[in-house]
């Protein structure tokens, strides 16, 4: 029996080829060469977000490396050191890991010898070097993003001590160091935020390298293998879709394959999967704040992080934003991406959760609406509930602001949370934004009825008519970008409804009676909060 004809997509740690549908994942290595690491004896760095396929690389290449007679290589994860900044706790942690490894994979386990903490794992290292010749030893550790302060510097010393002397019987030929951020991040956040200088303790490596995310093709060849095994298609407009929510992120891709396969449709089943299966696969997917999307929102926790958010959010440029740690903080988690020389949220499916999980509280503070929001025919009367939001906004937003963590985002927010609390999750929001356009776009679908909604903040200095004329230009041109001019999607275009809303945000604001403002015009209403 042919034990691929069970396999599925995985979204729950490393792949391998007996079990799941995968690519190659050293084909999307980026800044490495494999070829030189063991003959040249370099020590080098493997960084990128998590669930991007690092650990399946390394476990993949170990496998590779063990299958010929050239080399011993061995995985080591040092993710017990977590929470465990002491070098007298954790480098006995990480020496057991090796010896454990060993002894799991029948090979021969080095001693630990009677020593400091300072000297253990070279002194491991060591052993197990001579104890593999003649074979040179390789090794991949992988999680070293767990390690902090004395605990991460006493690594890092002991690996450059054994280097000078590496070779077969002394010391590994090659290390790889792999996590989530580059070597220097560590190092500077071990010496509490000193920038690294020259004398780091870790100045030996060679490379740092890091994994793409899939291409359009790449996505395409995964579910081919699955159409090859089960005869069970997909249409080319769900594959599109799946690339356009996910940018390629390999865990959410496996996600919206796994669930349109598995949950959505029986597993056994060779219908084609559709990018209605799709659409459904992805609410499924963040309504049900799975590990890796729980773990994003998590992250919206940290002060650094929610800075970038809130820029990018409001859409206001920042000059120093791509400068500052916090944004190489988010482009290391996969947070932040750029595209077409700009920062924005790095795909549709991380928006949507990061809009969620920050409207969240606002959104269960709001009551639930009596008014009527929806058309005889079931579609949403966006005039009724933006008129309702106006008096909302007149209500609550002075004291509402001085609660929420977004002060900058603040009108973006709770037009969100407000738009989220009416249509309940049963409707369709999608989201643009990203720094420097000063502005923020949402799309609204309703029983299959589009709005267009542009956001746009009334900054001191400026003057209503002034950023008028500028939202008007832009909240038609992101409708003509949504709907690109296709036969299949003029009406669409022609029938979708179009706002500006411009929230006042100056120190001198005018009364209420002033400030609050409904303009129609030929093709989009104008409001004035």
């Amino acid at each position: 029996m042919d034990k691929r004809k069970n396999r599925f997509f995985n979204t729950t740690g490393p792949c391998n080829p007996e079990d799941h549908y995968m690519l190659p994942p050293e084909e999307r290595l980026v800044g490495t060469q494999l070829h030189r690491y063991i003959g040249d004896k370099l020590y080098w760095v493997l960084h990128a977000p998590r669930q991007t396929g690092k650990t399946t690389f390394l476990q993949s290449w170990m496998r590779e490396i063990n299958s010929g007679s050239e080399a011993v290589s061995c995985y080591v994860s040092v993710e017990t050191c977590q929470g465990v900044p002491e070098a007298e706790r954790a480098i006995p942690i990480i020496c057991d890991a090796v010896r454990r490894w060993a002894e799991k994979n029948d090979l021969p386990v080095p001693a630990i010898e009677d020593e400091t903490p300072q000297s253990q794992l070279n002194s491991i290292l060591g052993n197990w070097a001579k104890l593999t010749a003649p074979k040179p030893l390789i090794v991949l550790f992988d999680e070293v993003d767990v390690l902090q302060g004395d605990a991460l510097i006493s690594f890092l010393r002991q690996l450059r001590d054994g280097f000078a002397g590496r070779g077969v019987e002394k010391f590994p030929v090659s290390i790889a160091l792999v996590g989530m951020r580059d070597l220097k991040d560590y190092i500077t956040a071990a010496k509490g935020g000193v920038p690294v200088n020259p004398g780091s303790p870790f100045n030996i490596k060679a490379d740092s390298g890091t994994l793409s995310n899939f291409q359009k093709d790449d996505i395409a060849r995964l579910f081919a293998q699955r159409t090859a095994e089960t005869g069970q298609q997909i249409t080319p407009e769900a594959l599109d879709y799946v690339y356009d929510q996910s940018r390629g992120q390999p865990w959410l891709v496996n996600s919206l394959f796994m669930r349109a396969t598995m949950r959505i449709l029986d597993g056994e089943s060779t219908e084609p999967v559709t990018i209605e299966h799709i659409r459904e696969a992805r609410e499924q997917m963040i309504q049900a704040r799975e590990t890796h999307l729980d773990a994003l929102a998590y992250r919206l926790e940290n002060p650094q992080i929610r800075s970038v958010m809130e820029t990018l959010i409001t859409g206001e440029p920042d000059p120093l934003m791509a400068q500052g740690e916090a944004f190489r903080l988010c482009m290391d988690l996969g947070l932040v991406a750029i595209e077409k020389g700009g920062p924005v949220v790095a795909n549709p499916i991380y928006r949507e959760v990061i809009a969620r999980e920050i409207t969240f509280g606002a959104q269960m503070a709001i009551p639930a609406p009596e008014w009527k929001w929806q058309k005889s025919d079931g579609t949403l009367d966006m005039d009724a509930l933006l008129r309702e939001f106006q008096a909302f906004w007149q209500n609550n937003s002075e004291i509402w602001e001085q609660k929420l963590d977004y002060p900058e985002a603040f009108p973006h927010l709770l037009l969100m949370a407000f738009l989220q609390r009416v249509t309940n999750g049963h409707g369709r929001i999608e989201r643009e934004y990203a720094a420097g356009r000063g502005r923020m776009d949402l799309a609204v679908e309703y029983n299959g009825a589009w709005n267009i909604i542009e956001i746009k903040l009334l900054r001191q200095g400026r003057n209503f008519e002034t950023v008028m004329a500028e939202g008007l230009k832009q909240t038609l041109g992101y409708r003509d970008n949504f709907f690109p001019i296709r036969p299949s999607q003029d009406r669409n275009r022609t029938e979708a409804s179009c706002y500006l809303l411009i929230f006042d945000r100056r120190l001198d604001k005018p009364a209420w009676s002033e400030r609050l403002k409904w303009i129609t015009t030929e093709a989009v209403t104008v409001l004035g909060c």
